[in-house]
């Protein structure tokens, strides 16, 4: 096992898992407090965010780099999730005219 690098030894795993736990705790309240679905999809990829943040930081504290290939994987699939979900979002909006999650309930029936 390689030492750990010289940026990691100033600052402490602990800091990162509560700047990487208070963001994801930001995107939940996020996802579950706000009715407009892009407001939505910021706070997944925030949470998304938080948790590679917490991969990269453990990868590099423990001189492991399959924590950084995982990132790139959550990375790609964050792309095409933006993608898939800007896309309904947007049919959602040329149909009802609205982008509140409250409205979609129309959509049931």
């Amino acid at each position: 096992m390689q030492s750990i690098p010289e940026v990691l030894r100033t600052i402490p795993l602990t800091h990162y898992i509560l700047v990487s736990s208070a963001l994801f705790c930001i995107g939940i309240l996020g996802v579950l407090t706000r009715r407009n679905a892009i407001i939505v999809f910021m706070a997944v990829e925030l949470m998304l965010n938080a948790v590679n943040l917490l991969l990269a930081a453990f990868s590099s504290y423990f001189s492991d780099p399959a924590g950084q290939i995982f990132v790139f994987f959550i990375m790609a699939v964050a792309a095409a999730e933006v993608a898939v979900g800007l896309a309904i979002i947007v049919m959602i909006y040329r149909n009802i005219q609205s982008i509140d999650i409250g409205v979609l309930n129309k959509l049931k029936n």
